[in-house]
């Protein structure tokens, strides 16, 4: 007598706990990759923004004008472009009052352009926190579906006297297919975490050079 090993027919045939297990699994996955494509257009449009407006921002010498067109724009500003209009808008304030001296002008501006950028920073790691809890514990959630499939396939065989191979390979194969699920909702999700962690510090590293180098106009333009 042959037994049907195959893969939906093991799935339809898990005990309950394993296919709950199995349709958790297949539910991170499925979030996790709708996050890591989310999260590589952001981070595509957020490298693209950053290139397009450091171009416009070094060829002008009055920034006023770049100001302008930011703040008039229909669309908000996102990225070193709000970092920019935050800096240069609280700069612009506190220059009109006229009684502040000009270390207090800097000190506010790079007040506004640092909650400018942790917004944007904020912005950037939203969902890679659940990437990585999917890739550091979905193997785990798998095993826990393979070592409860074992364990059943195991308490059958102490109402046999006469034990086989082919009473307890579904138990087995069924078990190990939670594994595999664990993994394959495991390794993309770890990989992207790691990639985009990585493209994200890059994103940080432009904006903080950028708010340094900003700052230091406006220090020029403070004292003059």
């Amino acid at each position: 007598m042959s037994t049907d090993l195959s893969f939906v027919h093991l799935i339809i045939n898990a005990s309950v706990l394993v296919q709950l297990v199995m349709l958790l699994l297949i539910i991170a996955s499925l979030v996790s990759w709708t996050m890591i494509f989310n999260k590589r257009v952001v981070l595509n449009k957020a490298r693209r923004e950053a290139n397009q407006f450091e171009e416009r921002f070094w060829s002008l010498e009055d920034l006023s004008p770049l100001y302008s067109r930011i703040s008039n724009q229909r669309y908000q500003a996102s990225g070193m472009e709000k970092i920019f209009e935050a800096g240069f808008k609280e700069f612009a304030r506190l220059r009109k009052q006229g009684s502040i001296d000009a270390d207090a002008v800097l000190e506010g501006a790079q007040r506004s352009m640092r909650i400018a950028m942790n917004k944007e920073i904020d912005s950037l790691e939203t969902n890679l926190s659940f990437l990585a809890t999917v890739g550091s514990t979905s193997p785990y959630v798998g095993l826990f579906g393979t070592v409860w499939g074992i364990m059943n396939s195991f308490r059958a065989l102490g109402n046999v006297q006469q034990a086989t191979i082919a009473m307890v390979a579904p138990g087995i194969a069924e078990a190990l297919i939670a594994t595999a699920m664990g993994l394959f909702a495991a390794i993309p999700a770890v990989i992207a975490y790691n990639r985009y962690s990585n493209d994200v510090e890059r994103l940080i590293s432009r904006y903080e050079i950028f708010t340094e180098e900003f700052l230091s106009i406006l220090q020029r333009h403070a004292h003059n």
